[in-house]
């Protein structure tokens, strides 16, 4: 996915030890860690509330990652994220792991979110809180198109 987001959101990522392979670059299965840690620290910096995920939450139901360089044993990386699109039980969420250096993209993940409700196993609204705090924190974002 092309874009030209503007990033509000970013998350410094610690890269392990034992993240790497034996070719001494992280290894491909790592990098989905990556996005789902700066994923739970833009839900929590951006909705400002504890998540009572029994009663409310986000599931992922799509992911698609896509690998453009390798993550090296001294790069200096971070996650930025944008949600770009909210509809009215789900929302999609676009993420780049960058090079804190070079500002290279070393991988991007474009996901589908679907809000849920309790234990039921459907699709429900996303809360209208919580709506109003991602249009405000995504204020580059016409989110009425």
């Amino acid at each position: 996915m092309a874009n030209n987001f503007q990033f509000f959101h970013k998350s410094p990522v610690q890269i392990r030890f034992n993240d790497f392979d034996i070719l001494k670059h992280v290894n491909n299965s790592i990098y989905q860690n990556y996005f789902d840690i700066a994923r739970s620290n833009y839900i929590k910096q951006v909705f400002q509330e504890k998540i009572q995920w029994q009663a409310n939450g986000l599931v992922l139901a799509k992911v698609t990652l896509e690998f453009i360089r390798s993550i090296l044993v001294d790069d200096e990386i971070e996650v930025v994220t944008k949600i770009y699109h909210l509809g009215n039980k789900s929302l999609k969420m676009f993420q780049q792991i960058i090079d804190k250096k070079s500002h290279e993209v070393k991988a991007t993940c474009d996901s589908v979110m679907v809000a849920y409700k309790g234990s039921s196993d459907k699709p429900h609204p996303i809360p209208q809180k919580w709506r109003e705090k991602i249009i405000a924190f995504e204020k580059d974002i016409d989110f009425k198109n």
